[in-house]
């Protein structure tokens, strides 16, 4: 009998594994723009302890294993911002990354301030932005960083359809 994912929020005792499963999930997209200095390479554990404290994390356990995370904030104008979603290339593509989208949007609207979601992906991450957009986010901006990136920022309203079905 297999086990099942389970999604928690984390804790400082998760930080350096988060931060492991980062590294391994950015080098993808780090390949895909030519570009292995990203942020998420380069964060540091203590960072990424102080995002426990100042945030909501959440991760994905099987078993004892964190196999993915998210995180996120809110804004004092209610934009809730998320960052950092990552799954481990072996459980992609099986519904976990929408799963800790949905999670994490529960967790930051509650108490009601939060008015809308935010977050961004490179233009060239296709899985990403399939995701997204599959989950009620829409392109709101583009920002060119260089000849190899362009941020696409996407959001949706709070209370929008949490799932759009795939044309």
């Amino acid at each position: 009998m297999g086990m099942s994912v389970t999604i928690s929020e984390a804790d400082e005792q998760d930080a350096e594994k988060i931060l492991k499963l980062q590294y391994l999930c950015y080098q993808s997209e780090a390949e895909l723009y030519g570009d292995y200095s990203i942020e998420p390479l380069t964060q540091s554990l203590d960072s990424i302890k102080a995002e426990l404290t100042t945030g909501s994390v959440l991760v994905a356990r099987l078993g004892d294993e964190v196999v993915a995370s998210v995180r996120g904030t809110v804004d004092p104008d209610g934009t809730a911002r998320i960052n950092k979603l990552i799954v481990h290339p072996r459980m992609q593509r099986h519904g976990l990354g929408g799963r800790l989208l949905d999670a994490i949007e529960g967790r930051l609207g509650e108490g009601g301030a939060t008015k809308c979601f935010q977050l961004f992906s490179g233009h060239r991450s296709e899985q990403n932005l399939q995701l997204y957009r599959k989950h009620g986010y829409a392109a709101v901006k583009t920002q060119h960083v260089n000849d190899r990136l362009t941020l696409v920022t996407l959001a949706k309203e709070v209370g929008a359809s949490a799932y759009v079905a795939s044309a």
